[in-house]
């Protein structure tokens, strides 16, 4: 048995991703919506006041619904080499870098004075503390990058598998 030289192996990979799925991109994906879930969620449980009960977190609510949405049907375009899908992964991370100078930031320097049940007294209350904001900012960032990796490696295989079939209907004609 003969071992295989660089280019037939460079063909044999090329050839199965016509078979195969993108599943990385895919997978990267699911996780960027993973994290987006842990940022919403400790956003959503914060009980500070009447702080966060107006219309941003009514467009927070909706955004992060368009969110898991979009990123999930993009999870399935870019499993199957579809290139505009991969490019709304890229603006979908995009939007999650955007989001941390948002309601994070705001709600990191804002207070409100509220009755401390335990000494009946005013007391001033962040609404958001450092470690809830370096969570959420985490969660936003590590959304952000899964799907910037999913987008870039989305777009370079299906560039790679178009090139590709490019070839082979060149060939085949």
């Amino acid at each position: 048995m003969t071992a295989l030289s660089k280019e037939e192996n460079r063909l044999i990979r090329l050839d199965r991703m016509r078979y195969t799925k993108n599943s990385l991109s895919s997978s990267l994906t699911y996780l960027a919506i993973l994290f987006d879930v842990l940022y919403f969620v400790s956003i959503y449980e914060s009980d500070v006041g009447n702080w966060y009960y107006n219309h941003v977190i009514g467009i927070s609510v909706v955004y992060n619904l368009l969110f898991m949405l979009i990123a999930f049907l993009s999870s399935e375009g870019v499993k199957n080499y579809k290139l505009s899908y991969s490019v709304v992964l890229l603006a979908l991370g995009a939007g999650q870098i955007a989001r941390i100078f948002y309601l994070p930031m705001r709600a990191l320097s804002e207070t409100i004075t509220r009755m401390d049940p335990a000494t009946k007294q005013k007391v001033t209350v962040s609404i958001m503390e450092k470690p809830q904001f370096t969570w959420v900012v985490v969660c936003l960032a590590v959304s952000a990058l899964c799907c910037f990796a999913a987008g870039a490696i989305g777009v370079y295989r299906s560039r790679t598998l178009a090139a590709y079939q490019a070839t082979l209907d060149e060939q085949a004609a």
